[in-house]
């Protein structure tokens, strides 16, 4: 399995000393410039160097299906997902605005969306099958079709990586999976369901009460499994467990990992449960709108760069999030120092 063969480092801090008084020592007050100067610390301390660079830096959005859709929790139809991924090849989806705007490479990868895609569509063809099962009745997926799925992420990012990436966003796609995330931070968490189950693509009063109904039962249902890959496979999506491989085989491999919103963060506290290492190497972009994110946030002790009312996923947030973790490297990088500038501290 590959959770367990994950070897994640905990970067070292003999440098940060010597990080922090640079940053002390530019033409500014002593912490004027907030939550950058600790972006630039931990970016410095993530790459051990006191000169950080952020080279290729990519979005992987990965797709799936889920079986929970079956119990009426999302106000789309299931086929949005594949629509949606044909959206993303077109070019019209808002991750594609924001990385051309930025000029950040997109991957799209299929985990498990319940369609035959042309072999020919470019994206990534990495289906383990055609959607979850409907975690409401029985495990979403076996420990095999998770673990497969964490592979693939895994090696996606492995590829990345040897192309010299060094910063990676997770972006993601699949009607119901709002409803995965919700339940998965109940169960890594404690969060109860009526704190964690949102209004996800649009479902209004009832529907959320629906959906936390729906949540509870699932809850009940797994109320015996504890180990953190076992409530991934019972909980959780087919991209969900994609991100979770791949984000912890970032961390391994030293990636800057910016993280996006609600049910990207949802993989992170699987990935953390698993191995809690894999926190050193994340960025938080932004709060997200959808209820349970900020129940997420709290509990990981983050500190989100941006506050936009955002909740459409796709990585979106942490795109627009970006250029604010670009400018926390070229101000440690360009800044002057007030010996440099002839300013008197």
């Amino acid at each position: 399995m590959l959770h367990q063969s994950i070897q994640i480092e905990v970067p070292g801090r003999e440098l940060d000393e010597t990080i922090q008084s640079k940053i002390d020592l530019k033409t500014k007050p002593l912490g004027a410039l907030g939550v950058l100067e600790k972006t630039a610390l931990k970016i410095c301390r993530i790459q051990n160097t006191l000169k950080p660079a952020l080279h290729k830096p990519a979005v992987l959005v990965c797709a799936a299906d889920h079986g929970v859709v079956e119990e009426g929790v999302s106000p789309y139809p299931q086929e949005v997902t594949w629509q949606m991924i044909m959206n993303f090849t077109g070019g019209g989806a808002a991750i594609n605005v924001f990385t051309r705007q930025h000029g950040m490479q997109l991957l799209v990868a299929d985990a498990g969306v319940n369609f035959n895609f042309d072999p020919a569509t470019p994206i990534l063809h990495r289906k383990v099958r055609k959607g979850t099962r409907n975690f409401a009745r029985e495990w979403a997926m076996t420990p095999a079709e998770c673990d497969q799925a964490m592979r693939h992420g895994a090696e996606i990012i492995d590829q990345l990586h040897a192309e010299g990436c060094n910063t990676i966003i997770f972006g993601e796609m699949g009607i119901g999976n709002t409803t995965a995330a919700a339940a998965l931070l109940c169960k890594y968490s404690g969060t109860a369901p009526a704190y964690a189950a949102g209004a996800g693509t649009g479902l209004k009063e009832e529907g959320i009460r629906h959906k936390i109904s729906v949540i509870e039962k699932a809850l009940q249902l797994h109320a015996s499994i504890t180990e953190p890959f076992d409530i991934l496979c019972a909980l959780g999506g087919l991209e969900i467990a994609m991100m979770v491989g791949g984000m912890l085989q970032a961390a391994q491999n030293r990636m800057i990992i910016l993280v996006d919103g609600f049910i990207v963060t949802s993989a992170l506290l699987a990935a953390q449960a698993i191995n809690k290492n894999v926190l050193e190497y994340c960025l938080f972009s932004h709060q997200s709108n959808e209820k349970g994110h900020q129940a997420m946030i709290e509990y990981l002790e983050a500190e989100p760069l941006l506050n936009l009312g955002m909740r459409l996923g796709e990585g979106t947030g942490a795109a627009v999030a970006y250029p604010l973790v670009e400018s926390a490297v070229r101000f440690f990088n360009e800044m002057s120092s007030f010996e440099e500038a002839g300013v008197s501290k």
